[in-house]
């Protein structure tokens, strides 16, 4: 039998399964293929079935400590976590829900500002942001409290003990997630609706239900560039003389002879040193003796290619060479529209869709950065002004676009 006929066997075969055999628009594919040969096989755990592990992120958070994937890491994070945001109406929002929509926006806000007892807005998304950029799994717990004040509380959660259940098939009172607590029994895991876990995944990928941190990218070039760097450390602190003497056909009484004078005589002193002998001492070098013995070459390159897995331009982690004032600026941009915009956008949506529409039902309200459209506070108001005076815009809508509510104050 012909490759052509085994081929057109199994479309015959496939061909015959009825295709429209679901019903509700319920899902027939996998959301990750997993099998015992298979490196992303579900693991059972206790009154969950079919959860997958996140592998170890012991490496990840050691990683994420040292001197550049910090740099890194702090480039992106902290410019978020810094910048202004509101709670804006959505664009195709009806008018259900209008007679309340500016109160529940104050109260949704309040929430945020506070999302827990010891958070802060900004240290609950610094602790989010650094686990997405480490592993990609970002994640923050959601609680309803029924207070019309504060309406949902959030808690930050370590994304390396959230377990995935790729069997979910979208019923919101089947658990989505579970947490590895560790302890005996039946309380090793915590089981986790949809609607109760708000998990941020970086490059989601289709063989497997987790993201990937952009630690986890350059996770072999850290590695090297920690090596070379120990290396460098070790031959600059040990450094030893690059030269030798090398005396031909003397005794060992004269040789000791020879190291005590220079010890004693010549070492440390300044003075020209003066032999005299039949023949001419020979100097035996053992390296270059420059910063090339130190691969700082390497070096560099390796912080590029850090640089790279993060989305940023090597200036961001020190690599200067081939930068000048009519560069600088554009790689800065290029910094901030490459790494900060799109998780800046991601962490957004995610506020938006699990936070405000699953969580609390609030369908009409929408998570917003401010300082996510322009960075250059003098054009954005330029650009303002002109459409402004054009009539394109209205003063209402400026001052929403600036955050500026009703009574000239700031949101």
């Amino acid at each position: 039998m012909g490759l052509g006929e085994v081929v057109k066997g199994l479309w015959s075969r496939v061909s015959g399964v009825d295709a429209a055999a679901t019903e509700g628009g319920e899902r027939k594919t996998a959301v990750a293929m997993g099998g015992w040969g298979s490196i992303f096989t579900p693991v059972m755990g206790s009154g969950m079935k079919a959860l997958v592990p996140k592998p170890t992120a012991v490496n990840l958070r050691r990683f994420a400590e040292t001197p550049v994937a910090r740099r890194a890491i702090n480039c992106i994070k902290d410019r978020i976590a810094c910048m202004d945001w509101q709670i804006l109406e959505r664009q195709d929002a009806g008018p259900d829900g209008a007679e309340d929509r500016g109160a529940r926006a104050r109260q949704l806000r309040r929430a945020l500002e506070m999302p827990n007892e010891s958070d802060s807005f900004r240290t609950l998304m610094e602790a989010v942001i650094e686990d997405v950029l480490v592993g990609g799994f970002g994640a923050v717990e959601m609680e309803t409290t029924g207070e019309a004040a504060r309406p949902v509380r959030l808690y930050p959660v370590d994304g390396a003990s959230i377990q995935v259940n790729p069997e979910w098939t979208g019923d919101a009172t089947q658990p989505r997630y579970a947490q590895r607590t560790w302890k005996p029994g039946a309380e090793g895991m915590t089981p986790l609706l949809d609607d109760e876990l708000m998990y941020v995944k970086l490059n989601p990928r289709t063989h497997t239900p987790f993201g990937l941190g952009k630690v986890e990218v350059a996770f072999e070039s850290i590695s090297q560039f920690l090596q070379a760097h120990r290396y460098a450390g070790r031959m600059a602190s040990n450094t030893v003389m690059q030269y030798a003497l090398w005396l031909n056909e003397r005794t060992p009484e004269q040789h000791e002879r020879l190291i005590r004078w220079w010890q004693d005589e010549v070492e440390g002193s300044g003075r020209v040193p003066i032999l005299s002998s039949e023949q001419k001492p020979e100097v035996l070098k053992f390296a270059a003796g420059t910063d090339a013995d130190l691969h700082l070459e390497w070096q560099s390159f390796l912080l590029t290619m850090i640089a790279n897995a993060f989305d940023l331009p090597p200036m961001m982690l020190g690599v200067t060479g081939d930068v000048n004032k009519s560069t600088a600026s554009e790689l800065a941009d290029e910094a901030f529209q490459n790494a900060v915009v799109p998780l800046a956008k991601l962490i957004a949506e995610h506020i938006t869709r699990d936070v405000i529409a699953k969580r609390l039902g609030w369908e009409d309200l929408r998570f917003v950065w401010s300082d996510l459209a322009s960075r250059d506070e003098m054009v954005e108001a330029q650009i303002q002004t002109m459409m402004l005076s054009a009539g394109v815009l209205s003063v209402a809508e400026v001052r929403a676009m600036r955050g500026i509510d009703e009574a000239g104050s700031s949101k």
